[in-house]
């Protein structure tokens, strides 16, 4: 089953503190998210992008992916016939705070973006003690 990528229309402000994405289309990645023992796993599929032209920002509890996509052919190409969308990815996400921002990771393959959300250490499940009274 293929999952398709929504296509929009970019964003029309970002906040003041956040860089502003380029106008025009854009796409929302398809992600997967899991969650580990002691991690969150965000994998988001960019086809096209590439490691230098993508970012990744996390404030707040909010995660946000963008990353830009130059065109494969000039303006002036005459297509007989166009059915692959190229455009800028762009996806917002509200996360726990339990995340230790200062040990995010990021890796990038073959069109593959995966982010590793380490869980705060206050976050984690632990078991508890019982003193024995005396």
């Amino acid at each position: 089953m293929a999952i398709e990528n929504t296509l929009a229309k970019a964003p029309a402000e970002e906040s003041a503190d956040k860089e502003r994405t380029r106008g025009g289309r854009y796409f929302r990645p398809a992600v997967d998210i899991l969650e580990k023992a002691d991690e969150l796993l965000v994998v988001a599929d960019v086809p096209g992008a590439q490691r230098d032209k993508i970012d990744v920002h996390f404030e707040d509890g909010s995660l946000t992916i963008s990353a830009e996509v130059e065109p494969r052919q000039s303006e002036q190409t005459e297509y007989l016939l166009e059915e692959y969308g190229v455009a800028d990815y762009y996806r917002t996400f509200q996360v726990s705070e339990a995340i230790d921002s200062g040990r995010i990771t990021a890796e990038f393959a073959e069109g593959v973006l995966t982010l590793h959300l380490p869980k705060a250490e206050t976050s984690k499940p632990r078991k508890i003690t019982i003193a024995t009274s005396a």
